[in-house]
């Protein structure tokens, strides 16, 4: 599909911005494990973190196709820095435009679509990842001198944003006896007492992003967070799984083709034989299947966004995306290493960072088994 001239434009003042602040930076960050926060929030200021979000509530008042361009642009300069913008547009933002209150928009969606608040998702638990249905952590209800409250208690774990975001949305248990039924989401600002960052990850991969355990020690918040009804919380973290795997197809395609690229340059400047190497068969052959399977993930991934657009189904188009693209970059990557021989192992070329980068899409915002399950469902 073309896009239009609004999309080309937010297309190009990302690549601009990105090429500028943050992909001259990457390599540096993923051996520092620096987390970019002021180039965030240039981000920010260009309508990252708000893409689908009316003006209204001050985001940029664009599309899930607008989200999907940006993040591919984002994850081209590096994959960390896409991961906390991907989050914070959805499901976090995404959440709270179909579920929060007046009030709560107010208070959170405006200003994490600004970019003035970064927002992180906890659902996942050490034993719970893809049965979002086995949630252990609790949100008791309390109503005494001190206020009408819920009190958390409970472990989350592989938590994006979990260190320096600043609000969480967090399932939470509020009627065991109900299973499925039981969970609900709360808001919860990460600075309120009892929220508890256990540990960082020490990952493969994207080292520019915090992966984080979180804590919840008896974490006393306002009844006025809970998002939606009691018992709605499953609901609500499922809302956020389509435009979450759009986001990550995006990412995905994103790396493979700063992989792609560099491979493409360095084969046309690497001499062997007496000419360079793209003019041998076995290279150039690989390089055009890279090449195909980056724009067939890209169309797959823009078919998804458009049919989230227009407001149709799009389960199974954003679960092939995500399916799709995630394995496209992982080979993407392992066929620039190759054809940078030697020198793709070894961290002086971005190559080897971009795989490492790369090899989590497959896993987050549900695996690639997961995506065939649904994908599945909906051919039965």
């Amino acid at each position: 599909m073309l896009l239009s001239e609004d999309h080309r434009a937010v297309q190009d003042a990302v690549r601009a911005y990105v090429q500028d602040h943050i992909a001259p930076h990457a390599a540096r960050w993923d051996k520092e494990h620096h987390f970019p926060a002021d180039e965030l929030k240039g981000l920010a200021g260009l309508g990252c973190y708000g893409v689908a979000v009316p003006a209204e509530y001050d985001g940029a008042g664009l599309d899930y196709l607008a989200l999907s361009i940006i993040l591919e642009e984002i994850a081209a300069g590096d994959g960390g820095t896409s991961t906390p913008v991907s989050v914070n547009n959805c499901p976090v933002c995404s959440i709270l435009m179909a579920f929060a209150n007046e009030e709560q928009k107010q208070e959170f969606l405006k200003p994490l679509a600004r970019g003035d608040l970064l927002g992180a998702f906890c659902l996942t638990e050490p034993h719970v990842g893809s049965e979002a249905s086995g949630l252990k952590t609790t949100a008791v209800r309390v109503n005494d001198g001190d206020g009408d409250d819920y009190v958390l208690n409970g472990v989350k774990q592989f938590i994006t944003s979990g260190k320096h975001g600043d609000v969480a949305i967090v399932m939470a248990v509020t009627d065991k006896a109900a299973g499925k039924k039981g969970i609900s989401a709360f808001l919860v600002p990460t600075k309120t007492p009892g929220y508890v960052v256990a540990r960082l990850e020490d990952k493969m991969g994207q080292h520019s992003s915090d992966t984080a355990q979180i804590l919840f020690e008896d974490c006393r918040i306002p009844a006025r967070y809970r998002i939606g009804d009691e018992g709605q919380g499953l609901k609500i973290a499922l809302s956020g799984l389509e435009g979450g795997r759009i986001g990550i197809a995006s990412q995905a395609i994103g790396m493979a083709r700063a992989a792609f690229e560099a491979a493409l340059e360095y084969s046309k400047d690497r001499i062997a034989f007496g000419q360079p190497i793209f003019n041998h068969q076995a290279v150039q052959f690989r390089l055009a299947e890279a090449a195909m399977q980056i724009e067939a993930a890209r169309q797959l991934t823009w078919h998804a966004a458009t049919l989230k657009d227009a407001g149709l189904p799009c389960l199974k188009e954003a679960a092939m995306a995500k399916l799709f693209a995630t394995e496209m970059a992982e080979k993407v990557c392992s066929i620039a290493i190759q054809t940078f021989g030697g020198y793709g192992y070894v961290s002086d070329f971005p190559v080897e960072r971009i795989y490492r980068d790369v090899r989590v899409c497959q896993i987050y915002e549900g695996t690639s088994d997961v995506q065939k399950i649904l994908i599945g469902r909906a051919l039965g």
